[in-house]
């Protein structure tokens, strides 16, 4: 949301980003743009989105704006319906296929109620767009409307600092949410079957206890790390350290199975080899650049022996690191923002 919060905001687009305070919540970086964080009671459940919206929904009722962006369906309806009585545009951003993610798939009541977020909403907008193609296609034949693709890539980033700055133990770095389906259950166990090799994770999520009593159950509190909540100039700091990055799903539900995680593309630009799953839109990135090894699913073995395998073989890693060092000059945010501040100019000039 930085980044394209500050490539509006360099376009000469007045930019306010809302979000949520959290107790964890660290202080704001100066940017181009507003940033406002509206506080709730409730920080998860349904009690959560709920309260949420309703606050999203006063705020937005009372500030001026011409565009809101909604940023998936779990901040749409308040966009949506205030627009409406302001005669206002109401964009979607869709950075998933929110209905299909595990903690909604796996729980049919709370799926049925955002599909009716979905079908009551996005079919009515007319300006949506998503992070890949194979959503694009997907959210084209459910809902009928046209969605351009932005994808999420990093800002370009030059050939980052490789000295070896952690006594020259490899670090396996999984950057993001810890949430369901993610595969770090099994990475966490793959960790007994690689030597000299630290797992640093980075970020909070519905799993975090789990997975900190899973590393003390199976004794490998010496093999891995919790970084926590991180700024974006910390995880740079930190992806650069790294020597191979994760980004494991489940097939768990078309979300994950459609997905082009943002991670993988710093993986690339920090020239870091990395681990994802055989879907396809890795494949499509992959049969372009070869910057990735794929896994066709998450058995431990199979994922300790691709750690280990991308470790000793120093030409393959070379390899990839080489290609990571050529994709990342095509895959980076100044060249794709250029298609964001034409969606939203493209807005600006119909609403004139």
């Amino acid at each position: 949301m930085i980044r394209i919060c500050t490539s509006l905001a360099n376009a000469g687009f007045n930019v306010v980003l809302v979000g949520r305070q959290l107790p964890v919540s660290k202080p704001f970086q100066q940017q181009p743009f507003i940033q406002k964080r509206l506080k709730c009671w409730f920080n998860q459940g349904k009690f959560f989105y709920i309260e949420y919206n309703i606050r999203l929904f006063f705020f937005l009722l009372f500030t001026k704006f011409n565009i809101v962006c909604s940023i998936d369906l779990d901040t749409i309806l308040a966009g949506f319906w205030v627009a409406k009585l302001k005669n206002k545009t109401c964009v979607y951003d869709a950075h998933e296929y929110f209905t299909e993610v595990p903690e909604v798939v796996e729980r049919p009541k709370i799926q049925a109620i955002w599909q009716w977020v979905a079908n009551h909403t996005i079919p009515h907008l007319k300006y949506c767009y998503t992070v890949c193609e194979s959503l694009a296609i997907v959210f084209k034949k459910e809902y009928g409307t046209d969605f351009e693709v932005i994808r999420n890539v990093p800002f370009k980033t030059e050939t980052p600092d490789i000295t070896p700055k952690n006594n020259h133990k490899n670090i396996i770095l999984y950057q993001g949410v810890l949430n369901d389906g993610r595969g770090l259950e099994q990475a966490i166990e793959a960790m007994q079957k690689v030597p000299d090799a630290e797992f640093w994770l980075a970020g909070e999520g519905d799993l975090s206890k789990e997975l900190r009593q899973l590393v003390v159950d199976l004794k490998l509190e010496n093999k891995v790390k919790f970084l926590g909540y991180l700024t974006p100039p910390e995880l740079k700091k930190v992806t650069q350290q790294a020597t191979i990055g994760l980004n494991l799903l489940q097939n768990k539900g078309l979300n994950y199975y459609y997905s082009l995680a943002n991670k993988a593309f710093d993986y690339i630009q920090n020239e870091k080899p990395s681990i994802n799953m055989k879907f396809p839109e890795y494949e499509r990135l992959n049969a372009a650049f070869e910057t990735f090894v794929l896994i066709e699913n998450l058995d431990i073995n199979l994922l300790a022996h691709s750690i280990n395998n991308l470790l000793k073989d120093k030409e393959l890693y070379s390899n990839i690191q080489k290609n990571c060092s050529a994709a990342k000059e095509i895959l980076n945010w100044e060249k794709e923002e250029a298609k964001l501040i034409a969606f939203y100019k493209n807005i600006a000039v119909y609403q004139e």
